[in-house]
Order: structure tokens, then sequence, then C-alpha cells
């Protein structure tokens, strides 16, 4: 069994967290390693994808392959297998303290926090997150697949059942409820012109009103964004220029910052919070 990565040196830890304890604003930023120690998969790489989902590794399948809307059309059990076992896990999974520690220190701010992922989970919602803006959608939301309008749902009353040795589903996939075509996760993919992004336009939109009116000494935590699908980096460094944020990353391999006055910590999710927590309450 591999050692878990431990937190970054304790002068990192102190800088970070003046960082944090000088700020009136939060915005986080959280890509996919912020889901890792809830027990969420890893999908970097073939290695990872096809370690969750070993299925599709015998069938020699890319998770940008699966992850299309092409699959649906294609093969709709297999697409439906893959991501209706994701939705089942994210419903079961709890989400990390970590969570809550970002939400505490938001709400000792003056101006509080949002959240702006590029993760599908749910998860800063179930952690009692009001403003969170999803910019790749949400798998607990449903679309048409074809679609025959930009309509979006809720996946509530879907539940699949899937066989998770040949990642397929096994009960019926959901329909759109106009057309009766089989329906999709609200979800970005790729090489996807059909994304229906009302829903993440309109959190989007929250984000900017709440930026315009309490952007004042902001700081932005990023946490587990890395750099090959960069949605929430760039996200970050837009408020860098437009806001005068400060940032601090947590990243255990993509922690490089390009300035002198942020902060990189090579660090997980988790256990690093978990250190600027301790830092912050002996300030």
């Amino acid at each position: 069994m591999s050692t878990p990565p431990a937190a970054p040196p304790p002068a990192a830890i102190a800088q970070a967290a003046a960082l944090i304890a000088e700020a009136r604003a939060l915005v986080v930023g959280a890509g996919a390693g912020m889901g890792i120690d809830s027990g969420l998969p890893d999908f970097r790489g073939p290695g990872g994808f096809w370690k969750a989902y070993p299925a599709l590794g015998r069938q020699g399948l890319a998770f940008e392959e699966v992850a299309s809307p092409a699959t649906f059309e294609r093969d709709p059990a297999l697409a439906w297998g893959f991501y209706g076992h994701r939705l089942a896990l994210y419903r079961r999974t709890v989400p990390h303290a970590g969570f809550q520690i970002l939400r505490r220190w938001g709400q000792r701010m003056a101006q509080g926090a949002v959240a702006y992922t590029s993760n599908v989970d749910g998860h800063f919602q179930a952690a009692g997150w009001n403003t969170v803006a999803e910019c790749h959608g949400s798998i607990h939301h449903l679309q048409c697949s074809r679609p025959c309008s930009r309509e979006i749902w809720s996946a509530d009353d879907f539940v699949p059942e899937v066989d998770e040795a040949a990642c397929r589903l096994v009960n019926a996939p959901p329909r759109c409820p106009r057309c009766g075509a089989i329906a999709r996760p609200n979800i970005l993919m790729f090489d996807d012109f059909a994304w229906a992004g009302r829903r993440t336009r309109d959190q989007e939109a929250a984000v900017d009103c709440w930026l315009n009116e309490k952007a004042e000494r902001l700081v932005v935590v990023e946490i587990g964004a890395g750099t090959a699908i960069p949605s929430v980096r760039r996200f970050g460094q837009s408020l860098l220029r437009a806001h005068g944020a400060r940032l601090v990353r947590i990243n255990p391999h993509e922690s490089a910052v390009a300035r002198s006055e942020d902060v990189a910590l090579a660090g997980p999710a988790l256990a690093t919070l978990q250190a600027l927590e301790l830092a912050l309450g002996s300030a």
C-alpha cells in the first residue's frame, strides 16, 4: 500500500494561513483532486481510469471516448453503465471534512464565500454550500440526448442498476419527457455540442454578481485543479487580474504559482486543509 502524500511544510502553511486570515472574501476553486479524499476515483491518465473501470480497460476505451455524446448514440447501455455507476457512487459518498473546513472559513469572513468547480458530483451542495458554479454541469441533472429542447430536469427519480463487471446499465435508461429519446447527464462531455448549459450559466451569473458586490480582499483557494482541463485554473487566474485576488494553490502534483505573493502547497486536499485550519486556529 502506498503512503498518502503528506501536508506541505510548516513555513508554506503559515504563509497561506496568513493570506486566508487577512482576506474578507473567499473563492474556492475545486478540481478532481478535491474528491479523492472522499474516496472518489482518480481518472488521471488511462491507468487511473481503467483501474476504476476495468471493464472499459479490457475494451481499451479511454475516458474521452466513453464520456462523449457519441457513446449515448452508439451504445447507451455502456454510456449509462459508466454514468449510472458514477451517479450511484456520488449519491452514497459523503463529502470529506475539508468541505466543512472551507465553509467555516467563508462563514468567518466579512463578505462570505463561493465555490467554482469542474466536479459534477454535487458535493459542495451536499456539504451545505449555497453559491456554487459547476462549470462542467452536474450528474444529478438530466437533459435530452438529441436534444429536442434545452430543458434540464432532476435525476432524482432515476435509480441506475449497473452490471459493474461489464460496465453496462441493466434497467431502463431515463427518457426525455418531451420526445421520449434517451436522456443523458447534464454534463459537458468531450466533443459535446449538445450540452444544455443554462443551469451552469445561471450559477456563473450568481458568482459574478457576488464578485461584483463583495470581492474585497479576495483570496482564491484552488484545490486539486490540474492543467489538462484548465477550466478552474483559468477562472482563478481571471480573479487575480480583475479583483487583485491572492492565490493559495493546493495540488500534490501541479502546485507551482507564477507570482511571489501567492502560495504553492504541494499536498493533498484534506491533509492540507486540516493543516491550514490548525495554523489559523493558533494564529
